[in-house]
């Protein structure tokens, strides 16, 4: 299996419920001999620090 994954941290808790996700991903592929492309973009409180929207149109569009 084949597949990408798209990755969207946030604010408050995501970014470490995002990380043991991407760990349990990792496992996966190991255990069942898939392969994920994992892919981030900003939302949130972070994407209005950084893009100044909190669903910048780069993230919008993947």
């Amino acid at each position: 299996m084949k597949a990408t994954i798209l990755c969207l941290p946030g604010d408050g808790i995501g970014p470490e419920v995002m990380a043991e996700a991407t760990k349990v991903l990792h496992a996966t592929t190991q255990r069942f001999d898939h392969r994920f492309t994992l892919e981030e973009a900003p939302i949130g409180g972070t994407a209005i620090d950084s893009h100044g929207s909190p669903l910048p149109d780069t993230t919008r569009q993947l």
